[in-house]
């Protein structure tokens, strides 16, 4: 099964009105790999701005969304506002809202749920410490990750998953081509044995880390490398590049 490429964008904590207006006149402008699917993720302050400004073809995620739908939660989104917002995506189980803010597996998880079920697509973010990845721990970390959505989830279709390795977020170390290729043929593996043949087959998996358009062409011809998420590069006009790294 052909697996449409994908390219999210995450631009984290920045941005401004100014900026963003920018960056989406850009996006507008640009000519794009029609052959990709495109998401990109502003801060939540301005998803309706971007929005309203945003070209039809390339949609738009949250960086968070909780797992209730209303109530007494301060500072949280809920997936029936974000749908209320016409928000199509989000992003969940980022490595810094693991850490940072002490997200645990089953967090993610039950939040991943919340999404789908509310007919959300999720970027489901998953990835190992460079402490981990020198103990030979990388495929364990990335399975336990993904075995804690699977306790709660059984419809993988509306789910893309990110690998990103976290000593190559932001730091512009990035793992190998074989690194790597040999993490995302070992994450559609486990989706064979855990999940179904068919997730396996249809499930995009992305390569997310330090992502820029001098390495998106190198990556994107392993074969179970299916896009990118891309961080600071996302805010750039060489976001574009690596968008149509595949042309």
């Amino acid at each position: 099964m052909a697996r449409q490429f994908f390219v999210g964008g995450n631009f984290k904590m920045n941005g401004s009105v100014k900026t963003i207006t920018e960056i989406v006149k850009n996006l507008n402008s640009a000519k794009l790999d029609p052959n990709v699917e495109v998401v990109i993720a502003p801060p939540a302050l301005y998803l309706l701005l971007t929005r309203e400004h945003l070209r039809k073809g390339i949609e738009i995620a949250a960086q968070n969304a909780f797992d209730k739908p209303n109530g007494a939660f301060t500072g949280e989104i809920s997936v029936e506002q974000l749908k209320d917002s016409n928000i199509t995506w989000t992003l969940l189980g980022h490595s810094e809202r693991r850490v940072v803010l002490q997200e645990d597996d089953s967090f993610v998880a039950s939040k991943t749920k919340a999404a789908l079920d509310g007919g959300l697509g999720v970027i489901l973010c998953c990835g190992e410490s460079l402490e981990q990845r020198e103990a030979n721990k990388t495929i364990e970390v990335v399975t336990t990750q993904l075995r804690a959505i699977a306790e709660k989830v059984s419809d993988w279709s509306k789910i893309v998953i990110a690998y990103e390795p976290i000593w190559a977020i932001g730091t512009g170390k990035v793992a190998t081509t074989e690194q790597a290729q040999e993490v995302h043929a070992a994450i559609r593996t486990w989706l064979k044995e855990s999940i179904s043949t068919q997730a396996a087959d249809s499930t995009r998996i992305l390569y997310g880390g330090s992502v820029s358009e001098k390495n998106s062409r190198d990556l994107a011809k392993q074969p179970d490398i299916d896009g990118f998420l891309v961080g600071g590069a996302s805010l750039k006009p060489a976001f574009v590049d690596i968008i149509n790294s595949n042309v």
